[in-house]
Order: structure tokens, then C-alpha cells, then sequence
């Protein structure tokens, strides 16, 4: 009998294992991002070490809804700003060289109830009872 040996497929980012990502800096992980991230990580590198600090509390609250997800992030909860209150973002590693805003989304989808009273001629001619 062939036995089916089933092994797990260890995630890899540009070729690169997770365990080699996190231990990269910052400016080192930005040569496998594409070239908007890259630039936009080159530019703000101290604003994410920033915020990398930040992430040693318990519950991070952050209006930074445009810094690029980095490897040291993996495994944090950040409750990013979506307008109008914090959605919780559990971050993973397919979201690296994302945006945090990505995944807080800022419009909700229209779920259309009932029309009221008056929405139209027919329903004028009912009691308001």
C-alpha cells in the first residue's frame, strides 16, 4: 500500500521563509516588496519602527491606516480606525507588503429594509396607526 505522506505547505514570501523574513530589518524586507511598498517603506522605515515599538501593549489602536505590513507583525490583533470606529485586524502572512487600510474597510455594504411611511403614493392612503 502507498501511503500518502501529507505535509504542510510552509509559507514562503519571494522565496523567503518566514522565520528568514522576521529576522530581516526593515529596509533589508523592503528589497522583496514591489516598488510602490518599497518606496513607501524606505520612506517611512522610522515611522514603522514607531510603531513596532508601540505593539508591545495589549490592544493596539492605530489611525495609521497606510503602513505597509512587515514581518514582525505576524501574529498581532491591530484594531485599525475605519471612520467611525476601530475594526479589529488579525494580520497574517499573506498580508505582508499590504496596507492595514486594506482590511478595515471604510464603507458598508446597503442592506435595504422595508420603505416607511410615505415612501410611496399607495402608502399615503394608509392609517398611521
Amino acid at each position: 500500500m502507498i501511503e500518502k505522506i501529507e505535509r504542510k505547505k510552509e509559507f514562503t514570501f519571494r522565496g523567503k521563509t518566514l522565520n528568514e523574513l522576521k529576522s530581516l530589518d526593515i529596509r533589508e524586507f523592503a528589497k522583496f516588496l514591489d516598488s510602490r511598498a518599497r518606496r513607501s517603506v524606505l520612506r517611512n522605515s522610522d515611522v514603522i519602527q514607531r510603531f513596532l515599538r508601540k505593539c508591545n501593549k495589549e490592544k493596539i489602536r492605530t489611525h495609521l491606516r497606510d503602513i505597509i505590513v512587515v514581518p514582525q507583525m505576524i501574529g498581532l490583533t491591530i484594531y485599525v480606525h475605519n471612520g467611525k470606529e476601530f475594526a479589529p485586524v488579525k494580520i497574517t502572512a499573506e498580508m505582508l507588503g499590504h496596507r492595514l487600510g486594506e482590511f478595515a474597510l471604510t464603507r458598508r455594504q446597503v442592506k435595504h429594509g422595508a420603505p416607511g411611511v410615505g415612501a410611496t403614493k399607495s402608502s399615503a392612503a394608509l392609517s398611521v396607526k
